[in-house]
């Protein structure tokens, strides 16, 4: 559902959705800003570009689903679902506070858009394999969407899942891989390396595209190609930068999960973003 695309829009958007996610984590004194600001113009092109969603009626059985599997990164979808509409924008600033309704992990019972609680790595694509088998069953026409992390790709389970896709036709089933080469003990390269990852995906039987995951029309026109894949399940690797447009933390394992203890180290994250003239929705 591809609607008219402005770039410059989109831009200064994703800077803007940087800035909130950084000031959210700052603010709640620790988080995973790496593998959040890696997947904002992933997010973005899904929610505004990609998914068949509505935020006057999130319970829509017709909708697109999407299962954030490295659930850690929720910052970055629930700024993509506020500025959809789906709550509030001034609520981005409780994340993680007493009473609220956004905590750090991706939570379908608080937070209205979100279609499955996830944080315990590995298990999502299990969870998006079950979503994509029910709506073959019932005769949907809607697609899945499972966004997993290249460290999660370690665990065992997402194999078991992507034999279940294929050998079940999940040709409903979009996944996609933040390949930003990134995880919390070092380069994914170092502690398990995955390669040759689309070779193994295409081994498990899926259709296997690669994109720039920075890049809009790459994003866009990637998705739309794995929307269209019938017969079996399409596997996108993003290849990305971790902590992007941070450059206190881009490109380092230190980005997974950082500490800011005092104005000083907020000021540190705050100051190395690219963008610095944007005004808080909260």
């Amino acid at each position: 559902m591809s609607d008219m695309f402005n770039r410059e829009e989109a831009d200064r958007m994703a800077a803007e959705w940087r800035y909130i996610i950084t000031d959210m984590i700052c603010q709640a004194g620790s988080g995973h800003i790496g593998g959040a600001l890696s997947l904002v113009e992933v997010m973005h092109t899904l929610y505004f570009r990609s998914m068949h969603v509505d935020p006057d009626n999130p319970a829509d059985p017709t909708r697109d689903r999407l299962v954030l599997s490295k659930g850690h990164a929720a910052p970055v979808l629930y700024v993509a679902l506020a500025y959809k509409g789906f709550f509030p924008a001034n609520l981005l600033g409780t994340m993680n506070a007493d009473g609220t309704t956004l905590p750090s992990h991706a939570d379908a019972r608080t937070v209205p858009g979100i279609d499955a609680t996830t944080g315990s790595l590995g298990q999502g694509l299990s969870v998006a394999c079950g979503m994509a088998t029910a709506a073959k069953m019932g005769g949907g026409e809607h697609h899945i969407f499972c966004i997993i992390g290249d460290g999660e790709t370690n665990e065992g389970q997402n194999w078991e899942a992507g034999m279940f896709a294929a050998h079940n036709d999940l040709d409903n089933l979009v996944a996609i891989t933040d390949y930003n080469k990134l995880q919390i003990d070092g380069f994914t390269d170092d502690v398990l390396s995955l390669e040759p990852l689309a070779d193994k995906w295409r081994a498990f039987g899926w259709e296997v595209f690669e994109m720039d995951g920075h890049d809009w029309d790459d994003i866009n026109c990637t998705i739309e190609k794995a929307k269209a894949v019938e017969g079996k399940p399409a596997m996108i690797l993003a290849h990305t930068i971790k902590g992007k447009g941070c450059c206190k933390v881009e490109n380092t394992a230190g980005s997974h999960n950082i500490k800011v203890p005092d104005q000083e180290a907020y000021d540190g994250f705050m100051g190395a973003l690219d963008v610095q003239d944007v005004t808080l929705p909260y």
